[in-house]
């Protein structure tokens, strides 16, 4: 029972055994073919001590009794085990390359699907060039180093083995020399483990922030331009890898060591070696052959102990990825679905907020006790001060935040208590900066409603006042528009996110500042399309501009976190409050 405990304790804490372990899942799919990979390594690993084998007859044979049929036969046979070794190590190669490959797609997969299920709050926190690095990157180095490490596990356990047969096949005495030194090299691994772990962890923190400082490069290459940032992004950039240079060196000085102390001990076994071999040849225990085979072994054996170094950092990179890949898919969504959520089919009452509260961090409450209904067909304004909360209250109703206390009910339903995927669709949004994906107009229009005609998309277009523009393009529907939309203008970007509420055809649209970034002309047309899209719906409008909410069922202005005042237009104005303060502001600055 003791042993049992204890061999179940080993297998928990030994980092080796425990990352295959947790990578079987993705191995699973393709094990017959992994297995073959790894039988091959057998023979590949076996074969290496047949030349030190033959070298024993060679020498007794042929250099001292001077035996002519083994001076023919046996470099012969040394060149066709050689082949066979080679052809082996080849689709051994092959094999374990294709598993590697799918392994590393598998983990991509997981990873990917991991990322759709996270909420907005997660991609607030984490940037660009962590979720590149740590979803993309790490996958191929685990995936890679496993085949690469178990492969060269393997080939060199068996290779070994074989090899330790041939010394103590030729000299019991001397096989027990090699082997003491080869465990004695052991020992200095253990000694660099744990620095190596501290350095990979701020590798990758400076590798992420490399990433992040391409993308922002690309996405804001305008800025960067227009506000002369060059030479400050490439002090950014100059600093980031002067860190990463600087932590390779760490690890060149923290690990690099290792190298030369195993050809150290490698040296002081092979001179022990030498040293009693000699006394025994000449003391007539062993032959010239014994001698010469067991030299050949024991460099077949060491040589690769000389570069363990280099392989240790490897393997502790691959094992760090790895841990890295399961932290994230251990990682849990703050907003989930609950077992037993409802489908929402329609809308047929409303929308209420009852008492809510929202915080995005603990020190800081955005949103204190708000009390706000929406009927269905209303449309309603959120309007104030920059930071009171307006998108954060659209933000919600989606579920793309969660609130901490207070109930945002549908039809008398709590939000969470009915199912993500038919909550959001029954609500089409559209930002002030809509996000497009590189591919054509029909595609990005097709994500509203993957399922309408060629007739829909046009009718959409329509509405959204962008149909001739399209029809203008060289492909019309089929015309590329670059990643983001980049071939597209503010306003044509905003008529397309148009077109895509359009098919989607929600019963919920949320307007969050839709016109705000565009110019006058720009402005009118999407404005237009943007009325077209309110027409039988309910709709929230978040807008800076008060022209545009003017007839608006009901204004709600937020300050601080809580509704200012409520009502039409016309009521606000009246009351002389925070709106009318808000409303002469802006025309008085028009009127100048």
């Amino acid at each position: 029972m003791q042993v049992k405990t204890t061999l179940k304790q080993w297998i928990t804490q030994n980092q080796f055994v425990r990352n295959y372990k947790r990578m079987w899942p993705f191995v699973k799919p393709y094990w017959g073919r992994a297995v073959l990979g790894v039988l091959l390594t057998i023979p590949v690993g076996s074969l290496d001590a047949v030349i030190a084998m033959f070298l024993k007859p060679f020498m007794d044979n042929v250099m001292v009794e001077k035996q002519p049929r083994f001076s023919m036969a046996i470099p012969f046979l040394i060149v066709g085990f050689t082949v066979v070794q080679g052809v082996l190590n080849y689709a051994s190669n092959y094999m374990n390359t294709w598993v590697g490959n799918k392994i590393t797609i598998g983990i991509k997969r997981k990873l990917f699907d991991k990322l759709l299920t996270m909420d907005t709050s997660y991609f607030d926190k984490n940037s660009s060039g962590v979720i590149v690095f740590r979803y993309s990157n790490d996958a191929e180095q685990a995936s890679n180093s496993l085949i690469n490490n178990l492969k060269m596990f393997l080939s060199k356990v068996f290779s070994s083995i074989s090899l330790v047969v041939v010394l103590f096949y030729n000299s019991w005495q001397l096989a027990f020399i090699a082997i003491l030194v080869l465990g004695a090299a052991f020992f200095p691994l253990q000694l660099v483990r744990k620095k190596m772990k501290e350095i990979m962890e701020k590798t990758v923190v400076s590798g992420a922030r490399i990433v992040t400082i391409y993308n922002e490069t690309f996405a804001g290459n305008k800025t960067i331009h227009s506000f002369t940032l060059e030479d400050q992004q490439r002090q950014r950039f100059k600093d980031v890898t002067d860190w990463t240079f600087t932590l390779a060196m760490n690890m060149v000085k923290g690990t690099n060591w290792l190298s030369p102390v195993m050809h150290i001990i490698m040296s002081i076994g092979v001179a022990l070696v030498i040293g009693f071999g000699s006394f025994l040849i000449v003391s007539g225990r062993i032959t010239s052959g014994n001698f010469v085979a067991f030299i050949a072994a024991l460099m077949m054996l060491y040589t690769p102990m000389k570069s363990v170094g280099n392989n240790f950092v490897q393997i502790q990179q691959s094992f760090l990825a790895i841990d890295r890949i399961f932290d994230i898919l251990n990682l849990q969504p703050q907003i989930k679905q609950k077992p037993d959520a409802k489908e929402l089919k329609e809308i047929k009452d409303g929308i209420r907020f009852e008492d809510v509260h929202f915080r995005y961090t603990k020190d800081k409450e955005v949103l204190k006790g708000i009390n706000l209904e929406i009927k269905v067909g209303e449309t309603v304004a959120l309007v104030g001060n920059s930071g009171g909360g307006k998108t954060t209250i659209s933000s919600l109703i989606p579920r793309l935040y969660d609130i901490q206390s207070g109930h945002i009910r549908i039809d008398g339903t709590d939000v969470r208590d009915l199912t993500l995927s038919s909550l959001r669709h029954n609500i089409a949004m559209v930002f002030q900066d809509n996000f497009l994906f590189a591919g054509t107009v029909r595609e990005n229009v097709l994500l509203g409603n993957p399922s309408v005609t060629d007739e829909e998309i046009w009718q959409a277009l329509k509405s959204a006042c962008l149909d001739e523009f399209v029809r203008g393009l060289p492909k019309q529907l089929d015309t590329e528009i670059g990643e983001r939309g980049i071939l597209l203008s503010g306003g044509q970007k905003q008529r397309l996110a148009i077109a895509r509420a359009f098919v989607k055809n929600a019963p919920v649209v949320i307007l969050d500042e839709a016109t705000s970034a565009l110019d006058n002309k720009s402005e009118k047309v999407v404005q237009e399309a943007i009325d077209n899209l309110m027409k039988n719906r309910t709709v929230i409008v978040i807008a800076h501009r008060l022209s545009t909410v003017q007839n608006a069922h009901k204004i709600v202005v937020i300050n601080d976190g809580q509704i200012a005042e409520m009502g039409t237009h016309e009521e606000l104005l009246d009351k002389q409050g925070a709106y009318y303060t808000l409303y002469a502001s802006q025309f008085k600055k028009k009127a100048s």
